[in-house]
């Protein structure tokens, strides 16, 4: 087996796009040898922990609606080019994602990490939730088959808070820049929204080298 490690942020359009550009390839390859485990990666760090409403977010890190409409308007093209579900406008608000990652982390306690994942995108790309809101959260680790009313009462606490805050601190001072970055068996890194192509070409590589190391 093979670990891939995936630093990401439930926020990151870019990060929802190559989840399902990699899941397309490991449908495609099933006897694929990937272990996989997702890692807190804020790309809003110092954003308030009740998050803001999203068109004063936008103002703020792209400096005017003219060019925040220009880079979401090509982030929901290359969406729609793959046929991935992305409704941009529908998003109100943009939350911190520290309790976001707080749940990833509780879901891979129970092995339910990509569940998990795969809701948070869709409850924020696709149905416009607030996924800093513990509410919704606790919704979406029922959902996933998590233990909701344990994961409000966490969320009510710190738990875990400083552990995820460090993780990032880590990855950043390990050079990682942007997201989604993937590191295939703890040594190459993948930045960025692959094709799934390029997946089925990794995966075949690595399979072949697990066939030659075992007839060795």
């Amino acid at each position: 087996m093979v670990k891939l490690d995936i630093l990401s942020d439930p926020i990151c359009p870019w990060c929802y796009i190559g989840k399902t550009q990699l899941d397309r390839a490991l449908h495609e390859v099933p006897g694929h040898p990937f272990v996989i485990e997702w890692h807190p990666f804020q790309l809003n760090p110092d954003m308030p922990r009740e998050g803001m409403d999203r068109a004063e977010y936008l103002q703020r890190k792209f400096g005017g609606k003219e060019q925040a409409v220009k880079v979401y308007g090509q982030i929901q093209r290359h969406a729609d080019d793959i046929g991935l579900m992305a409704n941009l406008g529908d998003i109100k608000r943009t939350p911190n994602t520290v309790d976001a990652h707080r749940l990833i982390h509780w879901a891979g306690i129970e092995a339910r990490q990509g569940p998990v994942v795969d809701a948070l995108f869709k409850a924020y790309f696709v149905d416009g939730r607030d996924i800093g809101d513990a509410e919704v959260l606790s919704d979406i680790a029922d959902g996933a088959g998590l233990d909701a009313a344990l994961v409000q009462k966490l969320l009510a606490t710190d738990e875990d808070t400083k552990m995820v805050q460090e993780r990032d601190i880590h990855s950043r001072e390990m050079g990682v820049t942007s997201v989604p970055t993937f590191i295939v068996a703890q040594k190459h890194a993948v930045p960025g929204a692959q094709t799934p192509d390029l997946w089925v070409q990794v995966i075949k590589e690595l399979m072949a080298q697990e066939e030659s190391s075992d007839s060795a």
